[in-house]
């Protein structure tokens, strides 16, 4: 347990319940990095709180949070634990996508035990040739006359250790398609990813499906649009989510390092008298503001006319933001922040990881590019056709 750290962003009493679990478990957050997962009293704490739900219509037993403030829910956690906000996104995502494009008996089914977190969920789309480049996966989803054969092999799934039913994608003869595969399925097995970079509580797993069979009415949406309307939503989602986690791990860090300088003596005075402190501290101020508020402007659009353009641009300025800060942030607290535990080096470390999953900064890079270019050229044509 590290002494004075901060618990709970500024604005978590916009959540309730937040900022006084923020104060509960914060300082225990380092164990968790260490001992590589989630404490059962942690989950059981969070399935209590409705977090798991935030993504379930009320319908369905959930708290459906509307976009800024699941926004805020995730910084809140963000500044805790990025693997702990990694529990609620991964659920969420899957959740999200079952409430949109499941069916009736796949909403009955689900969505009451995602939202009391009875079931945990979990996104398993990566292979070893298939990273950014979903449309490469290999897991093959055949038809037969007992159901959907399933056979392949799932990489880095976040709480796949954990997780009770998989959302799988895979490609059918009709095209990518998206599976749901609960855990105890015969010929699903699962193999625990220790000591990666970061999100080292995020109980990782590496995920075999050896002709594994499930029941047709398993598969969400029509075959061939598992990729286009399944999981594309479903990372969308996350990346909303990671985008705000981000936000909050960051401003978790500006406050870490603005109460160290201030109080940290240095010869004939403190820290925050040295000029190149104080311009790093406003640098993140700068960064941790401007995430704020491209992460709001996405939760807007949500609300009224989603546009994923938005959602990309929030998680790549949210990610670009958290992996500034966090390495200030220990530059700034020196060799305190280096030390096993101290949240800064755990923030550091996940942050790196955050300008990777959901879609790299790259693949941010060309969505968002590409949007603003669509935009200008249908621009210049409606001009054309005026002339």
């Amino acid at each position: 347990m590290t002494a004075g750290v901060r618990t709970a962003p500024a604005r978590a009493e916009a959540v309730p319940g937040l900022a006084e679990f923020g104060q509960r478990y914060g300082p225990e957050a380092g164990e968790w990095d260490r001992a590589g997962r989630l404490p059962t009293d942690v989950l059981d704490a969070v399935r209590r709180t409705g977090w798991l739900g935030a993504a379930v219509p009320a319908s369905h037993g959930g708290t459906e949070l509307d976009a800024l403030t699941f926004g805020r829910l995730c910084a809140g956690i963000g500044a805790v634990c990025s693997s702990l906000r990694s529990l609620v996104t991964v659920q969420s995502m899957v959740a999200d996508v079952v409430a949109r494009r499941g069916d009736a008996s796949q909403r009955d089914t689900w969505l009451p035990r995602l939202a009391d977190g009875t079931v945990l969920a979990a996104l398993a789309a990566t292979e070893d040739t298939s990273g950014s480049d979903l449309a490469a996966v290999r897991t093959r989803i055949d038809h037969t006359p007992g159901g959907l054969r399933i056979t392949g092999r799932k990489l880095w799934v976040t709480f796949g250790e954990l997780a009770r039913v998989f959302l799988v994608l895979g490609v059918s003869d009709a095209g990518p398609t998206a599976v749901l595969v609960p855990r105890d399925t015969p010929g699903l097995t699962v193999h625990p990813v220790r000591g990666q970079l970061g999100l080292r509580a995020a109980m990782l797993a590496d995920v075999v499906l050896d002709g594994v069979m499930v029941p047709a009415g398993n598969q969400l949406a029509r075959a061939g649009s598992g990729l286009t309307h399944v999981v594309a939503a479903a990372l969308d989602h996350g990346r909303f989510s990671v985008a705000w986690g981000c936000v909050g791990m960051a401003e978790a860090c500006l406050e870490l390092s603005a109460r160290h300088a201030v109080s940290r003596r240095t010869g004939s005075g403190v820290l925050a008298d040295r000029q190149l402190v104080r311009r790093l501290v406003t640098d993140m101020v700068a960064a941790v503001t401007s995430a704020r508020l491209v992460c709001e402007d996405a939760a807007r659009w949500r609300q009224t006319r989603p546009r994923p353009d938005r959602t990309m641009l929030a998680k790549y300025v949210a990610a670009g933001a958290a992996a500034r800060v966090t390495r200030d942030a220990v530059q700034v607290l020196g060799a305190r922040g280096c030390a096993p535990g101290h949240p800064a080096e755990r923030f550091f470390r996940d942050a790196k990881i955050m300008q990777i999953i959901e879609g790299s900064d790259e693949v941010c890079q060309d969505h968002v590019c590409d949007a603003e270019f669509r935009r200008w050229a249908a621009t210049a044509t409606a001009g054309r056709g005026a002339g």
